[in-house]
């Protein structure tokens, strides 16, 4: 792949958060380089200026671009003649809104993690902002950026399921069986406390995936959803257990479940489509198989880069020669190269951003806040219809 051509140069990256001991940040400093069209220049590691500092050399960013806070760093950055042409937010969510916002005020492109805010009321002034300042703006669900879940997008989008009729969305996982924010547990105590992960736990923080995957394949517009949270492990302050029924503005059905207590479960993202001409599913711990039903058919599992029956957009997406498996890196380069393509655009003059883009955007962002507070309003009205609808949601 290599530089990017209009601009005859690499893309210049900051990294915000992913300070020793990281694993969020050292999965946006790899994915962000993966296609040598960015090169990370600069960063603010971490809260503490000392390890921030101590943490550069793990990214060979030059000390002199190794900055003690992100305030610092936007103020710096923005008056360099070589500034940093995007920054990327990997640090807790309760942070992201006043970072992401310094950047975009100051001119910088954003590529933020999810959720993408606190609350709904900081992501919806963060869309103000963005829709100001022009800035591109790039949220982080990396699931979309599997070539099979691109697949799957355009298999639908070109009516190969015909009307869809229902969705469920799984997001299993049980390391948080026990309390182990109990023991300071790094993972574990930031996502289960109220202060720093917000109004939702599972449902923020993997829920969140599991939904956005649903609206990114099938593009549904949703209405109504109904909720029902629960803390299964006594004395943890936030839902560790999840279920949500939505009712889309077609007719369709969707559900979306999400667990971090279920023994023996890793990561198991899984989706499953029905339509009135066909069926499909596919699993993020299986991300290079796609699995496609038709009644009177025999099943058919397509491959990622197998062969002339892929689409363009999956093809696109992959690296290595079929048989060769990709994956978590991968997906998440995915995302970050379609936002590349977008900030080029913006700094040559042509159109970038909007509402649909092929990477999860602003707008995206938001829809995940609005489904995060209505789930809860749901659940605490006794698992009571609520409304979906928001701006953020257009098609």
């Amino acid at each position: 792949m290599g530089v990017n051509a209009p601009l005859n140069r690499k893309l210049r990256m900051g990294l915000i958060g992913g300070g020793q001991g990281s694993f969020i940040g050292r999965v946006h400093a790899t994915a962000g380089v993966l296609d040598n069209r960015a090169a990370l220049v600069a960063g603010a590691l971490s809260s503490d200026p000392e390890r921030s500092k101590a943490s550069a050399g793990d990214y060979d960013i030059p000390l002199d671009r190794a900055y003690t806070s992100y305030k610092e760093m936007a103020a710096t950055e923005a008056k360099r003649a070589d500034k940093v042409d995007f920054v990327s937010v990997a640090t807790p969510n309760h942070t992201h809104f006043e970072i992401a916002k310094t950047f975009a005020e100051a001119g910088i492109n954003v590529i933020c993690d999810k959720p993408l805010t606190f609350d709904l009321k900081q992501a919806e002034e963060l869309l103000a902002v963005v829709k100001k300042t022009g800035v591109v703006f790039g949220v982080t669900h990396n699931y979309t950026g599997y070539p099979l879940v691109r697949q799957a997008r355009e298999m639908i989008q070109n009516g190969e399921l015909g009307e869809i009729n229902a969705v469920r969305a799984f997001y299993i996982q049980g390391w948080l069986r026990t309390r182990l924010e109990s023991d300071n547990q790094k993972q574990a105590a930031w996502r289960t406390d109220p202060a720093k992960s917000g109004i939702a736990g599972c449902f923020g923080d993997i829920g969140t995936h599991a939904y956005n995957l649903g609206r990114f394949i099938t593009g549904l517009i949703p209405d109504q959803i109904s909720c029902q949270l629960k803390i299964f492990e006594a004395g943890r302050a936030l839902d560790d257990y999840g279920t949500a029924m939505i009712k889309y503005s077609n007719g369709a059905l969707g559900t979306v479940t999400a667990s971090q207590i279920s023994h023996g479960r890793e990561n198991d993202l899984f989706i499953e489509v029905d339509g009135t001409k066909g069926a499909l599913e596919w699993h993020q711990e299986e991300p290079n198989k796609l699995i496609v039903r038709k009644n009177g058919d025999a099943h058919k599992i397509y491959t990622r880069n197998g062969g002339p029956y892929l689409g363009a957009m999956a093809g696109k997406s992959s690296r290595l020669p079929a048989g060769h498996p990709e994956a978590f890196f991968e997906a998440f380069a995915n995302v970050y190269t379609a936002v590349y393509d977008d900030i080029i655009n913006r700094e040559t003059g042509k159109t970038s951003g909007g509402v649909n883009t092929l990477y999860p955007n602003v707008f995206d962002g938001v829809d995940g806040m609005n489904f995060i507070t209505q789930c809860v309003a749901s659940s605490q009205a006794g698992a009571g219809w609520v409304s979906l609808k928001h701006e953020a949601c257009r098609s």
